[in-house]
């Protein structure tokens, strides 16, 4: 069984996507995999308590680590990815090589591409912490912007919001 909401958050709204009640997604607006929302089931806020709890305090400055459980469809090899992105600290980027040969494939950068981009669970899995070899910025499924912003925040340099909030009430709403 399958349920979303959406919230707003600083970076643009949030879609929220459950599986049988745990956390099978979270994409932002134009996020370039994101699914067809026929895909996501009937609308529900139920599931996303402690979700939007926990980016409510990340987006406060508030939350380093995300504790909760997940269940992201992939393949094994983007699966053993998304764990290893979970690894790495608030606030630090790794390489896509560098994060090649923390999997044991060191060979693998562009294949740990690939699989950083398809990452469903965006923000809880911090793909956006992986940077270009020369540690620019490189694609994100959100907008090198939406990236920008996330390491700002976490680095301590965050600025306003980069979209302006609708001015939301619902129980989904962060701010």
């Amino acid at each position: 069984m399958r349920n979303h909401t959406v919230v707003d958050s600083p970076v643009g709204p949030l879609t929220l996507v459950a599986t049988d009640g745990v956390l099978s997604g979270l994409y932002m607006e134009q996020h370039r995999h994101r699914p067809d929302e026929s895909t996501f089931g009937s609308p529900d806020t139920a599931p996303f308590g402690a979700v939007i709890e926990q980016l409510r305090a990340y987006f406060a400055g508030e939350l380093t680590d995300f504790d909760l459980p997940l269940a992201p469809a992939g393949t094994p090899f983007q699966r053993r990815v998304w764990d290893a992105l979970r690894e790495i600290p608030f606030g630090d980027t790794l390489t896509y090589g560098q994060l090649a040969r923390h999997i044991g494939q060191p060979t693998a950068s562009r294949a740990v591409g690939l699989a950083n981009g398809r990452n469903p669970v965006s923000i809880v899995v911090p793909c956006h912490r992986v940077v270009g070899s020369d540690g620019n910025m490189t694609g994100y499924g959100g907008g090198v912007e939406r990236k920008r912003f996330l390491l700002d925040l976490e680095q301590g340099r965050s600025g306003d919001a980069l979209f302006p909030l609708n001015g939301n009430a619902a129980a989904g709403a962060l701010f």
